[in-house]
């Protein structure tokens, strides 16, 4: 059996997202529409395929992106997404071909690092990312938190208020707000205009399939749009005639805590709703806290959530800002030759250096446990004492704690 791996033509885009449907085991069938929909936005040139007797059995795909990283600057990053491979081709090496492929063009294109959402976990370490973002999701018993309903919230006390929007709104408003939100929060990854289109139905690549929820802004006294709300709600009575409806929360963005804390108040109040999902949080949300009641939000989802591959070790730690002033010298080991090497971090508040060295090493880690401290969300004395990082000089592990810990954990709102 002869297997050609290759990116994907035009003509070819058709039969190769019926490989992704078929691999996220949605319906394989691919309309015209859908077609004529995504194509102009697939830089084909980063479509990949696995092509056996004409038929695509496999699928990979990266995008441009912008990661914000501790200290709000932001580093270029090659997303990858669709990544697929069709039940009668497993492990046969082909994601492997594929990603090598594409963490090679990304390293020369000169991107920091590349990013993914991964659904299965033991899959990515082996080519050098790590989980670098976590996400935890709660369930509000609304009867029990102990809000206050019939009152304002603290939050609007000061002149803000609360607005229901439409559609046409939040894609004039949301797109400043979020680059206000990834100036400051790690984690967080860029938005293009084909993503606005995309989650306010102004483009909808399979027909049917959207269905809109409500959008709700906080604006503070001055008019400014400071929080955005997007949520669904369901429609369930008991017997009794007594509302059990649920809101889910898609989104919720906000770049101050007083919009974040309104937003929350204004779900939870809303008649008939008992129930709030709150979506994809950061694991140290305000969310619990605010409630009078902390117990009322039950964890319903804790995972892993943006896994990081650093492509340059320089860049990366240059880029992002560090608490405490230190010196370490760190040997990274890359399997895959993209990344790997020995190098002296010289760090404080005030700025840092990266250079190559031949210096002793104080830590020796892969690539992948790079990755996974990057953002600020691990702990470097976890991983030792797990045996994924190796101190060779005393210490050294204590000290790299303090250095690569960000006072608040990263949060990515998005999955792609």
């Amino acid at each position: 059996m002869t297997l050609e791996i290759r990116t994907v033509t035009a003509s070819e885009f058709p039969d190769w997202l019926r490989a992704v449907n078929t691999g996220f085991l949605r319906p394989p069938t691919v309309t015209d529409t859908e077609v004529a929909s995504r194509l102009p936005h697939n830089d084909l040139s980063r479509v990949q395929g696995v092509f056996d007797d004409g038929r695509c059995v496999a699928s990979f795909r990266s995008f441009a992106q912008e990661l914000t990283v501790v200290g709000g600057a932001t580093v270029p990053s090659d997303a990858v997404t669709n990544v697929t491979v069709s039940p009668t081709h497993r492990r046969r090496g082909l994601l492997g071909r594929m990603m090598a492929t594409d963490l090679a063009a990304a390293k020369e294109r000169g991107d920091v690092v590349a990013t993914l959402i991964a659904a299965e976990y033991p899959i990515y370490g082996r080519y050098g990312f790590g989980p670098a973002a976590w996400t935890t999701e709660w369930e509000i018993d609304v009867p029990r938190a102990g809000l206050d309903l019939h009152r304002p919230s603290p939050s609007t006390a000061d002149g803000g208020r609360i607005d229901l929007v439409d559609v046409a709104e939040v894609r004039k408003t949301g797109p400043a707000l979020h680059e206000r939100l990834r100036a400051r929060q790690h984690g967080v990854v860029s938005r293009n205009d084909r993503w606005w289109q995309l989650s306010t139905g102004a483009d909808v690549p399979v027909p049917g399939s959207w269905t809109e929820p409500f959008h709700a802004v906080y604006r503070t006294a001055d008019g400014e749009v400071d929080g955005l709300l997007v949520y669904r709600a369901d429609d369930n009575w008991g017997d009794a005639k007594q509302p059990l409806n649920r809101a889910t929360v898609l989104g919720l963005i906000a770049e101050t805590p007083a919009a974040e804390r309104a937003l929350w108040h204004f779900v939870c109040s809303i008649d008939w709703i008992t129930t709030v999902r709150s979506g994809h949080r950061a694991p140290d949300d305000l969310l619990p806290l605010l409630l009078p009641d902390p117990r009322a939000a039950r964890i319903v989802t804790q995972a892993d959530w943006l896994w990081v591959r650093v492509l340059d070790v320089v860049r990366a730690l240059e880029a992002r800002t560090y608490a405490v002033p230190a010196t370490l010298t760190l040997d990274i080991h890359d399997p895959a030759g993209l990344a790997g090497g020995r190098f002296r971090l010289d760090v404080s508040p005030t700025g840092a250096s990266c250079t190559p060295t031949t210096q002793s090493a104080d830590l020796a880690l892969d690539i992948r446990e790079l990755g996974t401290l990057y953002l600020g969300d691990e702990s470097v004395l976890r991983l030792t004492a797990l045996g994924r990082i190796e101190e060779r000089t005393p210490g050294a592990a204590a000290v790299a704690d303090g250095v690569f810990r960000a006072a608040r954990r990263a949060w990515c709102p998005d999955v792609f």
